[in-house]
């Protein structure tokens, strides 16, 4: 991690930039993964209060930690550890946000030798699809079905707009149609 300091009405002696990039060491291995980040740490004084304020841009988005104390050390530990929570919270929403399953991957504890037995007893059978046929659909006519079973459909649900009934309209291997009628 390359840090940046900049102080307002500050001067750091080299023993204390030191202490310094010791104490942002474990930040730096929290922000650093295959790259290198900078930080920026802008140091100022307003009368008896130290200000320190840390930046990181952290994948894209700007991570601000900000300290005021007497003592200036103690001003910047405190932004430190507040940019800290930030980086841990940003990086565990990342890392729980992308985690999925990969297809074909053993979990821990299970053997990768599965038996054929075992494996077609855990895939289900049939799978059901549910169709709301409701759903942002208005009553159609006989005609109006056929029509929209012209379009390579083995089967249509609709609602007849003459009795309000679902019925369901079927192409049969000949070509032609069966209506049945709830």
């Amino acid at each position: 991690m390359k840090i940046t300091y900049t102080g307002r009405q500050v001067e750091l002696a080299p023993a204390q930039l030191k202490k310094l990039e010791a104490q942002f060491a474990k930040l730096g291995k929290l922000v650093d993964g295959k790259r290198e980040v900078e930080a920026h740490v802008v140091l100022s004084q307003e009368r008896h209060l130290h200000h320190a304020e840390v930046t990181v841009k952290y994948y894209n988005h700007a991570l601000v930690g900000i300290g005021s104390n007497g003592d200036l050390f103690t001003a910047i530990h405190s932004a430190a550890e507040k940019l800290e929570k930030q980086v841990l919270k940003a990086s565990t929403k990342w890392r729980d946000a992308k985690r999925s399953p990969r297809k074909g991957a053993v979990a821990e504890g299970e053997s990768a030798a599965v038996e054929p037995e075992a494996e077609a007893e855990t895939e289900p059978a049939h799978r059901i699809f549910r169709v709301n046929h409701h759903h942002r659909r208005k009553p159609m006519t006989l005609e109006e079905a056929v029509l929209e079973m012209e379009k390579d459909r083995s089967y249509l649900v609709y609602r007849d707009a003459e009795n309000d009934r679902i019925r369901v309209l079927l192409r049969r291997a000949d070509g032609h149609f069966d209506l049945v009628e709830a």
